[in-house]
Formats: C-alpha cells, sequence, structure tokens
C-alpha cells in the first residue's frame, strides 16, 4: 500500500522529534535544578563507608527507586529499578488516509552503579558508572483504517486493508556513564540530588506485522532498521529524593 513507507518514514522522524524534545527537556531542567539547589548543601567532607540510603527518583529513565550502600569513603554502590510506562492514542496521522493509531514506549531496567567522589573537599560532584539490563525496551506504533480505502476503481474495507504494526525492541544490557551533582548519600536525613548521563543501548531489533493486504510490508524492515540503527544513546537527567537508614 502507497502510505505503508510513508508511515515508516514517519516513525523514524517522529523518535527524532521525541529525543531533540526530551534534549530541550533535560537541558531545561538541569540548568533549574542546579540553579535552585547549589545554595542548598554544604561541601563540608562527609565519608560514605557503610553509610545505606534509599531513593526514589523520576526523569528521563522514567520513575524508580534504588538502594545505596557506601563501600569505601569515596565509593557507594546503587542497585536499582526505573521504569517508562508511555502510551498515546491517534499519536499522528496522514492527510490523505483517515486511521486510527496508538504509539507506545515500554522501559525497564535493573541497574547497578558505581558512585566515586574525587575530590574529599567537594563531594557534590560525583563521577558515575556501571550496567543496566533492560527486560523491556521497546517502542511500538499501530496503524489503521477507519473508512473504506479506494484503490483505483477498487473499494476496500478497512477489514480487507487491515493494521501495520511496528515495532522496535533495544532490549539487552547497556553500560551507562555519567556524573551526579550533590551527596549520594545525605549528611543529614534526607537531601535530593541529580544524576546526568546516558546508556549506550543495543542496537536496536525491528519488526513489522501487516494484515490483509499489507501482510507483506515485512520485507520493509530492512528500511526501517537502517531508519533508527543509530538511536542507541538514551540520556538520563533524574532527580533523587534520597533517605538515609
Amino acid at each position: 500500500m502507497p502510505y505503508c513507507s510513508r508511515f515508516i518514514k514517519y516513525m523514524a522522524v517522529c523518535i527524532q522529534a521525541y529525543m531533540f524534545n526530551k534534549f530541550l527537556f533535560l537541558i531545561s531542567l538541569l540548568i533549574l535544578v542546579i540553579s535552585g539547589s547549589l545554595l542548598a548543601q554544604s561541601n563540608a567532607p562527609d565519608p560514605i563507608l557503610k553509610q545505606k540510603s534509599v531513593k526514589l527518583n523520576l526523569g528521563s529513565q522514567g520513575i524508580g527507586s534504588e538502594f545505596t550502600y557506601g563501600v569505601a569513603t569515596k565509593v557507594a554502590l546503587r542497585l536499582g529499578l526505573n521504569v517508562i510506562p508511555v502510551s498515546v492514542n491517534n499519536a499522528f496521522d496522514f492527510a490523505d488516509f483517515n486511521s486510527t493509531s496508538k504509539a507506545s514506549a515500554k522501559f525497564t531496567n535493573i541497574h547497578l552503579l558505581a558512585d566515586y567522589t574525587p575530590f574529599t573537599a567537594t563531594p557534590a560532584f560525583r563521577l558515575v558508572a556501571g550496567v543496566a539490563y533492560f527486560a523491556r525496551a521497546s517502542g511500538n506504533m499501530q496503524v489503521q483504517p477507519k473508512d473504506n480505502y479506494s484503490y483505483g476503481d477498487i473499494v476496500l474495507t478497512p477489514e480487507q486493508v487491515g493494521y501495520l504494526d511496528l515495532d522496535i525492541n533495544w532490549k539487552g544490557i547497556a553500560p551507562y556513564a555519567g556524573i551526579g551533582l550533590f551527596r549520594v548519600i545525605p549528611a543529614h536525613r534526607f537531601n535530593v540530588n541529580v544524576d546526568l548521563g546516558t546508556y549506550y543501548l543495543k542496537q536496536p531489533d525491528v519488526k513489522i506485522i501487516g494484515t490483509g493486504l499489507l501482510k507483506g510490508n515485512d520485507k520493509q524492515e530492512g528500511q526501517l532498521h537502517e531508519n533508527v540503527k543509530d538511536y542507541r544513546w538514551l540520556p538520563v537527567v533524574q532527580l533523587n529524593f534520597s533517605y538515609k537508614l
């Protein structure tokens, strides 16, 4: 069908626009958090060995929680879980094709991160590295006609045309690198700190499923993979609400 290739190209554009909008949001959030928090925390030395905290977090990798434990005076380990559940109906349309559509992004990761505080006099700055297993890391878009579709002299019902389902999957192991701002474990009972970094996801797998007259469009998988193969960076800007145990 003629709208299939346009749909695939549109999906790639949507992904690119989503990444760009996320980048702008992250930069704005970073400026706001840094300007408001630099005055809020002391830089006095505070060894973290054997200290513990729990965190609730919110940011670009969704919502989640972590447990933190100080394994050395300058090193803490974090074990956590994050989830992104997003679904949008009628996220896009075509000018000459009346259809219903649905787009979703579902990410779930379990991660282990190490926070290293290189400067004793400045515990508010941290280097962070680690790894995550993305048990779920997928983006999905589906389109289905709402009205009859005319193809020359032939009129086809929505059921005869069928639907088109595109799925992109980054499931697997991903390394992480970044920096942290403000103490990984509160000096007192509670604090808010920030993570800035990125995961490097595996190259995505793609799948196209069609029904009805769209059944043969799995041949477009190569084109879709070529369009999205470089979308592997998952930026992280995250607020952590920490409680010291």
